[in-house]
């Protein structure tokens, strides 16, 4: 891969890190614990309250495994090992890398 594909992963990897640690104070307020005072918030309202917490926690604990997943891809870039399968080790498509960029197996090593 060339020196230029190589910077443009890597601003695109930078541009989607930012982008999560940002959704990630966001999410934060959602995620907060509900109130279980029955005489202030009626059961169905504490009920979707609680759904809703539950939906914003497991929206953290993607954002989190995917801002790992870029952190791991930098490092992968910095040590010059981005773009090779961590499995068999041959060169991960283009294409594969521009709908994911932090892809860590070939299309050969997904499947099998």
């Amino acid at each position: 891969m060339d020196e230029q594909r190589m910077e443009d992963f890597r601003q695109r990897l930078l541009r989607l890190k930012s982008e999560l640690e940002e959704s990630e104070e966001a999410a934060r307020e959602a995620a907060r614990p509900v109130v279980l005072d029955q005489a202030s918030v009626g059961r169905l309202s504490r009920m979707d309250a609680m759904q809703g917490q539950q939906m914003a926690l497991a929206g953290v604990r993607r954002r989190k495994e995917q801002l790992l997943r870029i952190k791991s891809a930098l490092r992968r870039i910095e040590a010059g090992e981005f773009g090779y399968c961590c499995i068999c080790g041959e060169e991960i498509g283009a294409g594969r890398l521009s709908v994911d960029p932090a892809a860590t197996r070939c299309v050969g090593c997904v499947d099998a």
